[in-house]
């Protein structure tokens, strides 16, 4: 069985697109091929700065035959349905088999269709797949219709087999396949003829080519260490950089170069992102100081000076950069040494954050209130926490973030050191961007973890509040990022807080800036004053009408609210209701899929959530935590299974009674044993698990719950609910519904699959 050896060569591919192209390769022609008829026994791609890669191993030499019979129209149909049957086929009348079935004599049609060679169908689907390749962006050149991320120049691609190789004839555009390939742009230009894969990669090495990009990574990082612990210093690892210096080259030359002294008191993150982003550099970090002191680049081939050429070009480009650097950082730090961060805040009033959200400097206040009001609840200062949230963004005026954003955060902590404010408040200003994803450490400093929450709950009741919310796949704000960061936050430091509550009197907020624009001052007063009262109670649906009630019969408020169907007041409570109950929606949809990579069940989570006090999620989560250890046990699943049986039954004698059995089951007019013991044994549970749960001891509540389990078995076994004495079966369903209330202290058990 033949192997297959493909390579595409072209001017150099950006790094960024090498691994998806060969992969793109290798589906393309895989799929492809496997369609035909031609199956494999393996295949692998690789990819260089010039070149695509793929091999294949195990190749069919021919496509097999294949035979289809086809049914077609009764004998007698019209002529044109018979006539479309054999265009289908490709067959002539003649050619078709009557057969007898139970409908009638029918028309069959046997199709066969001859196997092709592999080198036919190789050339046709390699010049689908070239002709049609996915890349992000490419090019024309020349006067050809061909369209490649750079000029392909030459297609390789040959069957091998043990009595030689053959080249597959293809032409695209003008360019033909050969069985030849090309070394090294500078090293060894000259063109290789290859007979197989083994045949290529070994003659590309010989011509200074790396075939392998996993290879090229391997050798520069291990030059690299090895540079760098020669002269007692760490390379700074990045394997993102990695990744992309290797599809830079093709044969990796590692060199090490120093960092002029002027630029070493520079902050290290700053060397850093400047040497990655400009000239992507390897950071080398003194272990002892911690500073960055030296670089590593990467050359494409060997000199006969050993690089000292090349270093000393890199060099110069580099002090330029590090100089801009250096300028940015000083002039920086001479503004909030003289000025404090008053001229970047007022900078940012001029800066939009959302059109229909206002400016940086309006988001800022916002943050700020917000950060004093969660303070206390994080155990942090609530004037830290402000003075933290005033200043947290005020870097992003800042020359040395204009130049580089990904620095936004780390510069605000260096700033506020230099500008001598308490070092709580420095790093809320680099912490409280963090957690950026599911792995990103989480604050745990409180006045750090107010300003946290405060910028990430801002910026959710915001988008929120004009409508802006996540769709698909789509998230253009990073509003999802932004509900784990919250879930994050609140879980890893233990944060005890109503979310509803934020999230009504931020909602709030927005829309009585709407309303301030109509309306006059009575009104706005009376609505303003009573949506923050009701406000204070959480969701708003629930604390409406009692909140009203009671301002209309206070003599102190000097307005009586219009609170009639209709009104703005209602209106607007319903409308904030509707977004709070939707965004505490998006954060329990957001808390399944975090609590999901953990391990709980999607329904265990369900009927946690389904529970009162479900925006607090520390509290939610220390409930399902408890209620998966529970299901997890020999209990759980057979308590469920009475508990289902029970709410079963209770349902089917309810809808068909019309009436609700849930009080009057009483102890003398139980007939069994098993009936006096469940008895006992719920009045026992149900205080228990009360109290457990007032006391948020959720595994004694689920352990009290346990010991229901023998008595709901046995009086299952022992006795029939629907008895023919009325009396006796009132009971038992008034019994069924105490099973019910009890166990539903502890969650939904309805919710609960299984």
């Amino acid at each position: 069985m033949p192997d297959l050896l493909i390579e595409l060569f072209s001017e150099e591919i950006p790094a960024r697109m090498q691994a998806r192209a060969a992969e793109d390769l290798k589906k393309r022609m895989t799929d492809g091929l496997v369609e035909a008829g031609l199956t494999y026994a393996g295949a692998h791609a690789l990819s260089t700065p010039r070149r695509l890669t793929l091999a294949m191993e195990g190749l069919l030499e021919h496509s097999p035959t294949v035979r289809e019979e086809r049914k077609g129209p009764k004998v007698g149909a019209p002529d044109k349905a018979i006539e479309g049957f054999l265009r289908g086929a490709g067959l002539t009348r003649d050619q078709l088999e009557e057969r007898d079935t139970p409908k009638g004599a029918v028309y069959f049609a046997l199709i066969e269709k001859p196997g092709r060679p592999a080198a036919e169908i190789i050339a046709e689907v390699l010049e689908d797949t070239i002709r049609n390749f996915p890349w992000s962006k490419s090019m024309r050149w020349g006067t050809g219709t061909l369209r490649w991320v750079r000029p392909l120049q030459s297609i390789l691609c040959i069957l091998s087999k043990e009595d030689g190789a053959e080249v597959v004839p293809l032409d695209i555009d003008g360019i033909a396949s050969g069985n030849t390939t090309y070394g090294h742009r500078f090293m060894a230009p000259d063109q290789i003829t290859v007979t197989g894969f083994d045949d290529y990669a070994a003659k590309l090495k010989r011509a200074h080519v790396v075939l392998d990009p996993a290879e090229r990574e391997a050798a520069i990082w291990q030059e690299a260490t090895n540079q760098a612990f020669a002269s007692g210093l760490e390379v700074v690892e990045d394997k993102g950089l990695l990744a992309e210096v290797a599809g830079l080259v093709e044969w990796p030359v590692v060199l090490m170069g120093a960092i002029d002294d002027e630029f070493l008191a520079l902050p290290p993150e700053v060397l850093q992102t400047s040497m990655k982003e400009h000239q992507k550099f390897f950071s080398v970090r003194n272990p002892k100081t911690g500073r960055i002191e030296k670089f590593i680049t990467v050359a494409n081939r060997e000199t006969v000076d050993n690089g000292a050429t090349i270093l000393a070009g890199n060099q110069k480009v580099l002090s330029a950069r590090l100089a801009d650097a250096k300028f940015f950082w000083e002039n920086d730090l001479r503004t909030v040494t003289e000025h404090g961060f008053e001229p970047w805040v007022a900078k940012l009033g001029n800066v939009t954050f959302h059109n229909k959200l206002g400016t940086q400097a309006a988001r800022i206040d916002r943050i700020a209130a917000l950060a004093r009001e969660i303070a206390p609840v994080v155990g942090a200062d609530a004037d830290l926490a402000e003075q933290a949230a005033r200043v947290a963004k005020a870097d992003l005026s800042s020359e040395m973030v204009y130049e580089f954003p990904e620095l936004q955060g780390l510069m605000g902590r260096y700033y506020a050191e230099a500008a001598g404010l308490p070092q709580d408040v420095a790093n809320a200003c680099e912490a409280h961007y963090s957690p950026l994803g599911p792995s990103d450490d989480v604050p745990t400093e409180p006045v750090s973890v107010a300003v946290a929450l405060a910028d990430k709950l801002d910026t959710l009741t915001g988008f929120w509040a004009i409508d802006e919310k996540p769709t698909g796949s789509k998230d253009p704000f990073a509003l999802r990022r932004a509900a784990l960061g919250v879930i994050r936050l609140v879980l890893e430091n233990d944060v005890r807080m109503g979310l509803d509550t934020v999230i009504g009197a931020q909602l709030l907020a927005y829309v009585l800036k709407e309303l301030q624009s109509s309306g006059d001052e009575q009104d706005l007063f009376t609505l303003e004053s009573t949506l923050n009262e009701i406000a204070e109670h959480g969701v708003f649906g629930a604390a409406f009408k009692a909140v009203v009630k009671r301002i209309k019969e206070s003599e102190q408020h000097p307005f009586e609210p219009d609170v009639s169907e209709g009104s703005v007041l209602a209106e607007t409570a319903e409308l904030i209701e509707a977004k709070s109950q939707n965004l505490l929606s998006f954060f329990h949809d957001r808390l399944k899929v975090f609590l999901r990579d953990q391990g709980i069940r999607h329904d265990v989570i369900d009927a946690c959530i389904a529970m009162e006090g479900n925006d607090d999620l520390t509290l939610l989560v220390k409930r399902a935590r408890a209620l998966e250890d529970f299901m997890a046990s020999e209990d759980g699943p057979n308590l469920l299974q009475g508990f289902k049986r029970a709410n079963n039954i209770l349902a089917q004698a309810e809808e068909k009674d019309g009436v609700e059995y849930s009080y009057g089951a009483d102890k003398k007019f139980a007939e069994d044993d098993s009936e006096i013991a469940l008895f006992d044994a719920l009045a026992t549970s149900e205080g228990a698990i009360s109290s457990a749960i007032e006391a948020e001891d959720f595994a004694a509540a689920m352990g009290s719950m346990a010991a229901l389990r023998a008595p709901v078995d046995a009086f299952f076994e022992a006795v029939q609910v629907n008895s023919d004495n009325e009396v006796v079966r009132r009971n038992r369903l008034n019994l069924l519904s105490q099973i019910r209330k009890v166990c539903g202290q502890v969650a939904d058990l309805s919710r609960i699959e299984g």
